[in-house]
């Protein structure tokens, strides 16, 4: 009684249907308004991103931009061979104004190479040899009259050059470490030894600076092992490309042994990683500060320091147990919904195997994704650099114009300059008071805001293209003659034709969830300096509860998707259905539907532990073989990392055709269990290890 109570909650199942033959031909489209809406907000789309396209222009993030505001080494003026910029006095950026203004507070200037070697104004004056070299980071106008005081009173040339290196076009001090201080260049540098100074004496306390310059070489190396890495990487990334094709192929025809020694490897490549943390663990004990604790070691750029200590090994250690001991609990606690699972994943590869274009969708997908984050990042470019350049006065002593907009073309001749004689006119950034320029946050927030959506849609469309595939797979009575030729481009066409109203209808909730998370995330971001324990609180409270909702939605969309392919009704319906028939079953939703996701999980595991293994034998050079072939890496974990990751996206790229073709047929046989009863008249459609399984049989008319 109280079963059918429960039942009449969610609604009534299902009732048998002698014309239901699967996913439905004869159907209307559905929530034609969200499509007229979608439609219209992509044409509006295009119209911010030609205006964006007429306003922007990209040199303003591609080159440098000097004082003047002339771009350092765009090509065809006079500064194509000066690309790099040149501060005259660097130590000026780590003024708070900085973050306000989006600009230095000193003279910049574009030059062929940064300098090289410590120089005062005062001796490069008194040697000729060192006063040309001097000169080349001067403004125009220096002559040989001036003195060393007009000059500096003038802002002609820097008080000093600091040895520097180049990072995006900008030349930055090159500081080295010595004790505690922060040091300026190397001592070979210089001759007398003067130079070679603690960065304090030159930046007046501002010890932050050192902090950034240095993770701004660690960039510099991470960047340079890429470029010496790059091919390796993408050979890693074929092979995990390789393993995940062979593995769906042979679970086409062993998907039982398959998904047990899926299983058995991934608890041994697991222990072999215990074992290997171990050995590490073993090995540096007795060796000198391998026992220093990661807490008293502090946050270290070089990763590799940490690899050297005993603790960070035994934390790999403890946290691969636990991974294997929950693994293989949950293996013995849930073996028999493991076999119901297997036989899910039976069927779901049979289904691949008949239709195998639906392996290449994901490239369908990809390339669509692709244009929509290529077309929103070319928007976003010309959205930040259409504004124009702005002037502002910065002045050494007091001035009523300090900050004030100039002109840097009279602003010799101006008042500005007449009352403030030490000030200058210098470039602050860009901006704009035109109402095209007043409205430029909004057409950005447009722009993320159409991103999502689209890139939601792009996603629906291929989970709907198929779920309608694979429902025509489970419905056929003969199978495959009774499915249609083209599967999948049949239900692509389908889905296009009828329902891009449901689909921007179920993409925009999950838009609106994800921008209100984006901006949580900035608010969270810009109040971080100031907010209370009862702030910060209220945030992360807020933050948790709209990943959970987006968790939810994205689970509902899935399966509303699902029911628009199979029966062509509207979101709103086919979401409801589809909750109503989960919640009539959920002890098999919560059980064998996640059961199966855990089992490609694993599949997925073992395809990334595989590469990633390879990857550290191969990038560490511990294997000897490997020592000639491997290139020289400043931080070998980049490689590796990069791999890993890699690797994991282009599995779940495969296996997400296993687990969207699992969760459809997972609906239909719900829908068969409700629909039918075995008899000859209502047979079961779901296959014979299945119906074995869950002790049902179907009946034919002789033993009736």
């Amino acid at each position: 009684m109280e079963a059918e109570d429960e039942k009449t909650k969610y609604g009534e199942p299902r009732k048998y249907d002698p014309t239901f033959k699967g996913p439905i031909y004869n159907r209307g489209c559905t929530d034609i308004v969200c499509c007229i809406l979608f439609v219209v907000a992509i044409l509006g789309y295009f119209a911010v991103g030609i205006l964006a396209w007429s306003q922007g222009d990209p040199r303003k993030v591609i080159y440098p931009t000097d004082s003047r505001g002339q771009f350092c080494g765009q090509a065809g003026t006079p500064l194509e061979k000066k690309t790099k910029l040149f501060y005259f006095n660097i130590m000026k950026c780590a003024n708070p104004m900085v973050l306000l203004e989006f600009q230095c507070p000193t003279t910049q200037l574009c030059v062929e190479q940064c300098p090289k070697s410590f120089m005062t104004l005062v001796k490069a004056r008194a040697i000729s040899k060192d006063w040309e070299y001097y000169k080349k980071f001067c403004k125009e106008g220096l002559t040989s009259s001036l003195t060393v005081t007009q000059i500096l009173k003038e802002g002609l040339c820097p008080a000093m050059l600091l040895p520097s290196k180049s990072f995006t076009r900008r030349c930055f001090p090159a500081l080295s470490r010595k004790g505690q201080d922060v040091l300026v260049g190397n001592q070979s540098q210089f001759d007398d030894g003067s130079g070679f100074r603690p960065a304090k004496d030159l930046i007046d306390g501002v010890k932050n600076a050192s902090v950034v310059i240095e993770a701004r070489q660690v960039a510099m190396k991470i960047f340079e092992d890429y470029t010496q890495s790059w091919y390796w990487i993408l050979i890693a990334l074929v092979l995990a490309m390789a393993l995940s094709l062979i593995f769906i192929v042979l679970m086409r025809f062993l998907a039982g042994v398959m998904v047990w020694v899926m299983i058995v490897m991934v608890i041994l490549v697991l222990g072999y990683g215990i074992f290997h943390c171990y050995m590490e663990y073993a090995d540096l004990k007795g060796e000198p500060g391998a026992d220093i604790t990661l807490q008293d070691l502090g946050l270290q750029l070089d990763f590799s320091v940490y690899l050297q200590i005993r603790q960070t090994w035994l934390a790999f250690m403890i946290i691969l147990a636990i991974l294997e001991v929950i693994i293989i609990l949950l293996l013995i606690f849930l073996r028999k919904r493991i076999l119901i699972a297997i036989a899910l994943i039976k069927e779901a590869s049979k289904a691949i195997g008949h239709i195998m274009s639906s392996l290449f969708y994901p490239l369908v997908t990809f390339v669509l994704l692709a244009v929509v984050i290529a077309y929103w990042a070319v928007t976003a470019v010309f959205l930040s650099t259409s504004n124009e350049p702005i002037y502002k006065v910065f002045n050494e002593t007091d001035c009523e114009y300090g900050r004030q907009t100039c002109n840097p073309e009279n602003f010799s001749t101006s008042d500005m300059k007449a009352k403030c004689p030490d000030s200058e006119c210098l470039f602050a950034f860009y901006g704009g008071e035109t109402v095209y320029h007043k409205y430029l946050i909004g057409l950005q927030f447009y722009n993320v805001f159409l991103f999502f959506w689209c890139a939601n849609f792009v996603t629906a469309l291929g989970q709907m293209t198929l779920a309608g595939a694979f429902a025509s797979y489970y419905w056929a009575f003969v199978k495959p003659d009774d499915m249609p030729t083209c599967p999948v481009f049949s239900s692509f066409g389908r889905a296009l034709r009828y329902h891009t109203g449901s689909l921007a209808f179920g993409s925009l909730i999950l838009s609106i969830i994800q921008v209100i998370r984006v901006l949580l995330e900035y608010v969270d971001h810009k109040l971080k300096g100031a907010q209370n324990k009862c702030t910060k609180f209220l945030l992360c409270c807020l933050k948790c509860c709209f990943w959970c909702l987006e968790k939810f939605i994205k689970f509902l969309n899935r399966n509303a998707y699902i029911m628009v392919a199979l029966y062509g009704k509207n979101f709103c319906t086919s979401a409801k259905d589809a909750f109503f028939l989960l919640m009539r079953n959920i002890v098999r939703v919560t059980v064998l539907d996640k059961v199966t996701d855990f089992l490609l999980f694993l599949g997925k595991l073992l395809i990334v532990g595989l590469v990633g293994v390879f990857a550290f034998f191969f990038f560490s050079g511990r294997v000897k073989a490997f020592e000639d072939t491997a290139p020289t890496l400043n931080y070998y974990w980049v490689p590796i990392l990069t791999a890993v990751v890699g690797s994991y996206l282009i599995a779940h790229g495969f296996f997400s055709v296993y687990s969207m073709c699992v969760d459809t047929l997972f609906l239909c046989f719900l829908e068969d269990l409700e629909r039918n009863d075995g008899s000859a008249e209502r047979p079961y459609l779901m296959p014979d290890n299945l119906l074995k399984i869950l002790k049902k049989k179907n009946k034919t008319e002789t033993t009736e």
